[in-house]
């Protein structure tokens, strides 16, 4: 199969779902003539036009608002913000008109939009263009979560996102979009909630988002060359969240350990844990390990975001200490 990167593919998802339905609207800044930041949309402007290939002003909160009116009005809008940062300015519209819209009128009214972003550090981007606060969206009632981790998973997690009949947060990962890997040429969706086990082992279960997926692969290499063996799940979407699947593996290995660029407090990290510690706690035979960035922001000297980011560094202590209790 070929391989292209994971903005390849998420440009693709973009051009099958524009070409198959003409309600496929998508609005930002610098979308159009730039092709985005991460040019994830180069070329649709001039294949789809200006009335479909919307670049906006600098206003976040007027673009989604206008996305949530259309989604309303029976377009699929897809809303696209340069960075998760940059989402606190339309927390209005995301958490009270998006989120709610179909419950405050009793399923008649739907919002079946996409608000596409980014998270994570290691660009040198500082404290406001670097946040991973994607549990924030977790937290929200009516909103789903996609939150891809390889070019396969981005295509057909944004294909199914743009059909779906609800509001969806697609959160990508920056660090992510020059990631290769195979990806079929035809259209193809992924049901949400539905993880995917990226590695199956048998000592201990990794649960893990976005590019620590990547990081916790090259770490379940390096120890297995001390003989453990380690699985890794990738729940792929956080809303909807599959439990049976993380469940079934603590079960199987015994010891859990969350991996998430999120901050570790009040994080997709924690509240991972605290449903393996509800509903597997009997399968446990050590204590919930987390890696996640530290409760500070992120800093712009390189040294620092180096240390800061969660990797490797981070991971394999932690499946060390996890191997420790037997």
């Amino acid at each position: 199969m070929r391989e292209i990167t994971y903005a390849q593919a998420l440009n693709e998802a973009l051009r099958e779902c524009m070409k198959e339905d003409e309600r496929v609207i998508l609005l930002g800044e610098d979308i159009g003539k730039y092709g985005g930041i991460f040019q994830v949309t180069a070329g649709l402007l001039h294949e789809f036009g200006d009335k479909r290939v919307i670049d906006t002003p600098i206003s976040e909160a007027a673009f989604v608002g206008a996305s949530v009116g259309a989604a309303l009005t029976g377009m699929r809008p897809v809303a696209e913000i340069m960075f998760i940062d940059f989402t606190t300015v339309c927390m209005d519209m995301i958490i009270n008109q998006m989120a709610k819209m179909h419950y405050m009128f009793g399923g008649r009214g739907k919002v079946p939009m996409v608000l596409r972003t980014n998270i994570g550090a290691g660009r040198g981007a500082a404290a406001q263009h670097s946040q991973s606060f994607h549990a924030l969206y977790v937290h929200i009632p009516g909103l789903l979560v996609a939150a891809p981790s390889t070019p396969y998973d981005a295509k057909g997690l944004l294909t199914e996102a743009i059909k779906n009949e609800n509001p969806v947060i697609f959160v990508e990962h920056k660090k992510l979009y020059v990631e290769k890997g195979p990806v079929p040429e035809e259209s193809y969706s992924i049901p949400f909630g539905k993880a995917d086990i990226k590695r199956e082992g048998k000592d201990l279960t990794i649960v893990a988002t976005h590019a620590l997926v990547l990081r916790s692969l090259r770490a379940a290499e390096e120890v297995a060359k001390e003989g453990i063996d380690v699985e890794i799940i990738d729940p792929r979407t956080l809303t909807p969240l599959d439990k049976d699947t993380i469940l079934k593996s603590v079960e199987k290995t015994g010891r859990l350990l969350v991996a998430d660029e999120g901050h570790k407090t009040c994080g997709v990290a924690a509240e991972i844990s605290a449903i393996v510690a509800e509903e597997g706690i009997y399968s446990l035979r050590a204590p919930v390990q987390r890696v996640c960035s530290p409760d500070t922001p992120v800093p712009f000297s390189p040294p620092l975001e180096q240390s800061y980011i969660p990797d490797e560094k981070n991971l394999i202590p932690a499946i060390r200490r996890l191997m420790e209790y037997t």
